[in-house]
Order: structure tokens, then C-alpha cells, then sequence
């Protein structure tokens, strides 16, 4: 008889750092984190694979120092979705509830951004309850699309259900009504690119649970329910990529990546002052600062010394010119985003805010930037203290977010399992499994 393993492993896959956490069940439905680990990212650009052989090792030292301080085996874990090359959009669909007759008409879009249609169908029969079975339909339904060669849908996040006119509807399941309607956001990604990050955890010696969409498993992490329900955005900026993801009302009504992140700091400095990109990071992390109004006249006038190229002695520089470099590239990153929130049809709409995460966003001034860019509440998203325990103190930062996100997720995931499993032993059909995954995988969505 197989073994049955209780904890659980986050395992995000960034450009510049890997992070990888294991947690245990613990009480009152947290997470304990009991063990993390961290590496230098070897064979990603822009959340690709392309040095197999570098990623593996890097995998295996992330893994091998939570292993170490946990005292466990990682088997199965739980790995980010990251990549400029990810498109998501919203999809609709409508499904016949009652009689033998079922005609299913849906309305997808077709582009990053899709405007929902209107749909008929003709209902034969007398009403009847809802099950899981036509949940699953609808949802498989409004994913009914055409797809570009070579890209596979990698997630589908029900965004309300609506029961004939009776919409806001997070759970259908039990209701009775003659026709139900889904509207679902789409997460798709190039086939390739997902099986080179899944085959190259394989070779270090673990196999992949599932695959989380970045700044979904931040969110789930760093973002409250009332975030969620009163309207949220998440930007997690990573080396060389960024994500958004938008809540409102519970669920994620829009998501998207863009190609700038933090090592574009990084090169800018390098650039601008003359010096080379290991002693860019380290001025970058030690001086740096996005925002010039952050700093009061004393500090603007610090000096940091600057290494040069090519045997030359270093040279001092204020603060304020490193200041002037950094803050414009920060200005592009996040005015991209505020864009995107803008023609999506957000702006205005996110009561709680705007939330940054990632390793990137940890630059000094980054706060205070994105409230003049974004004209709203910004704020820095850690793993929340009331869904983790253990050494979470540890984990005291935006950069630990997705992966402790993506640890959370595969916990509730597998709790999830055990309750569909126990259903099924009782009687109680095989859809369950279905419903009890979108339920419990992300406690926000229902």
C-alpha cells in the first residue's frame, strides 16, 4: 500500500531566483511552512527553459536545502506558469439543464480581451436540480475554442455562474432552474514551453502536481476576500517578466504578462553607469531607489562607489543620479500595466487597491511610484499570517509569495481530493471531484 504524504510543496520557477517551500497541514486550516529553500536561477529567459541542463541544478538546490530544513522528501510539487508568451481571455457558455434534448451555445472570445454575447436555447422538459455534471459541461463548453497551433488551455477559472436570469451565482450546484450559464477566464500557453519546465523538474527527481499561473499563486497568498470581492489588482514583477491579475467579485476577470521586470533595472544601471551587471544587482539592491521624492536631501546626496570596467579605479556617485536612472524604467514597467488595467475596462473599479509582489517590486521607491502611475492605494503583498504558520516569519517578503501561494493551492487541492474521494465512497456520484476542485483549490473563487 502506498504511503500517504500530508505535506505539500510550492515550487516557483523565476528567472533570477527559484524558491521552493514545504508545508504540513496545521491547525485551524493554516499551512505550517516547515521548510524553504532558495537558489540562483541558471537556463530560464523570460520564464522560458533554455538551458535544460543549468535548470536542473538550480531546481535541485532549491529542493535540497527545504528538504534539509524540513527533515522531508519532496515528491510532488506544485510549479508556477510564468512567460510572456501566456494570453488569457474570457469565454461564455450555455447549457440546458432540464429534458433529453440539450442544445449548448456559447460565445468565446478571441483575443486577450473578449466582449461576452448573447446566447438562446430552447429548454424541453420540466426543470430539475443542478449537478456537477452540468457544471463540468458548461465550463468545458465556454473552453470550446479554436485554439493557434502549437498552444494548449493550461487553467479555466469560472468567474460566476448565472442561473437562467439569476446571475452572480458562485456555487449553482443544488439549485434548480432550466438553463445555466458560465462565464470562465481561459489561461493558455504554448505547449512547448510548459512540457520543457515539467520535463526538466522530472529530471531532478520530482514530479509535477500541477501548474499555477504566477500571479494567481501570489494572489492566493499575499491577496485578502475582501481584496478579491471589492476589487484588487496584483502586479508581481520577477526579473524579466511582469504579471497583472484582476479581481472583482471574488473571482479573476482578467490576467496578463508583460516583458519587463526587474533585470531591466538592472541593465540600466550597467549601462548608464559603466559598470558591470553583477555590481549593477549589488548597487541596485544596496542604493537603489525608484522614487526621488523618497528621499530626503541627505540621502539623495549619499554617495556610492561604482565600479568601473576594464581595470579602471571606481568612482562615487549620488544617489539622486542613481535615482534619475532607475525611476524612468520603473515609470515604463508599471505605466504598461496601468494601461493594460485601463483598456481591460478596470480603472476606477478596484476598491482595494493595487498590490505588488515579486522580487522586483522590493526595489526602495517602488510604492510610492506605482500610487502616482496607478492613482490608487498601493500596497507590498507578503504570504498572509492568518493562511500560514510555522516559519512564516521567513517568508516575510513579496518575493515568497507565489511560491507560497503555490504551496497553499496544493494543499487545498489535495484536500480537496480526500473530500471528493470519501464522496465517492459514499455514493455520491463521480462529478464531485470537479466541483470540489474549482471550490477548494482557490478559496477565493468560491
Amino acid at each position: 500500500m502506498a504511503k500517504q504524504v500530508s505535506h505539500t510543496v510550492g515550487l516557483d520557477i523565476g528567472t533570477s531566483r527559484i524558491t521552493c517551500i514545504i508545508g504540513e497541514p496545521g491547525d485551524g486550516g493554516l499551512v505550517d511552512i516547515v521548510g524553504i529553500g532558495e537558489a540562483e536561477s541558471r537556463g530560464l529567459r523570460k520564464g522560458v527553459v533554455v538551458d535544460p541542463e543549468a535548470a536542473v541544478d538550480s531546481i535541485t538546490r532549491a529542493v535540497e536545502e527545504a528538504e534539509r530544513m524540513s527533515g522531508l522528501e519532496a515528491e510532488e510539487v506544485s510549479v508556477n506558469l510564468s512567460g510572456s508568451h501566456i494570453m488569457s481571455f474570457n469565454g461564455q457558455a450555455i447549457v440546458a439543464v432540464s429534458g433529453r434534448e440539450r442544445e449548448a451555445a456559447h460565445d468565446n472570445g478571441h483575443g486577450r480581451r473578449a466582449h461576452y454575447g448573447s446566447s438562446t436555447l430552447t429548454v424541453a422538459g420540466r426543470d430539475r436540480e443542478i449537478t456537477a455534471d452540468d457544471v463540468r459541461r458548461a465550463v468545458e463548453s465556454a473552453s470550446a475554442i479554436q485554439l493557434p497551433a502549437g498552444r494548449e488551455i493550461v487553467d479555466r477559472l469560472p468567474q460566476e455562474f448565472i442561473v437562467d436570469d439569476q446571475d452572480g451565482i458562485n456555487d449553482p450546484v443544488g439549485m434548480i432552474g432550466a438553463r445555466l450559464a458560465v462565464k470562465v477566464h481561459i489561461v493558455t500557453s504554448p505547449v512547448t514551453a510548459r512540457q520543457n519546465v515539467i520535463n526538466s523538474v522530472n529530471r531532478a527527481g520530482l514530479v509535477v502536481s500541477e501548474m499555477v499561473l504566477e500571479q494567481l499563486a501570489a494572489a492566493e497568498a499575499a491577496l485578502t476576500d475582501d481584496d478579491k470581492e471589492f476589487g484588487a489588482a496584483l502586479v508581481d514583477v520577477g526579473a524579466e517578466t511582469t504579471g497583472l491579475i484582476i479581481y472583482q467579485r471574488g473571482a479573476v476577470q482578467h490576467t496578463a504578462v508583460f516583458a519587463l521586470g526587474g533585470s531591466h533595472f538592472t541593465n540600466d544601471i550597467a549601462f548608464g553607469l559603466r559598470t558591470p551587471i553583477p555590481e549593477a544587482e549589488k548597487i541596485k539592491r544596496g542604493a537603489g531607489c525608484a522614487c526621488s521624492l523618497s528621499l530626503s536631501d541627505a540621502e539623495r546626496g549619499e554617495l556610492v562607489d561604482v565600479p568601473s570596467v576594464g581595470g579602471r579605479p571606481p568612482r562615487q556617485l549620488s544617489r539622486q543620479i542613481l535615482c534619475d536612472i532607475l525611476q524612468p524604467r520603473a515609470e515604463e514597467v508599471l505605466s504598461h500595466v496601468a494601461d493594460e488595467i485601463r483598456e481591460a475596462g478596470w480603472e476606477g473599479q478596484l476598491s482595494s487597491g493595487v498590490v505588488l509582489t515579486g522580487g522586483g517590486s522590493r526595489l526602495s521607491g517602488m510604492v510610492e511610484i506605482a500610487e502616482q502611475v496607478f492613482d490608487a492605494p498601493v500596497r507590498l503583498g507578503y504570504p498572509e499570517r492568518d493562511r500560514f504558520g510555522g516559519l512564516v516569519e521567513d517568508v516575510q517578503s513579496p518575493a515568497w509569495a507565489a511560491a507560497a501561494g503555490l504551496c497553499l493551492t496544493a494543499q487545498r487541492a489535495k484536500s480537496a481530493e480526500m473530500r471528493a474521494s470519501a464522496a465517492r465512497a459514499a455514493g455520491a456520484g463521480g462529478f464531485g471531484a470537479l466541483v470540489s476542485k474549482f471550490r477548494n483549490r482557490f478559496g477565493g473563487i468560491f
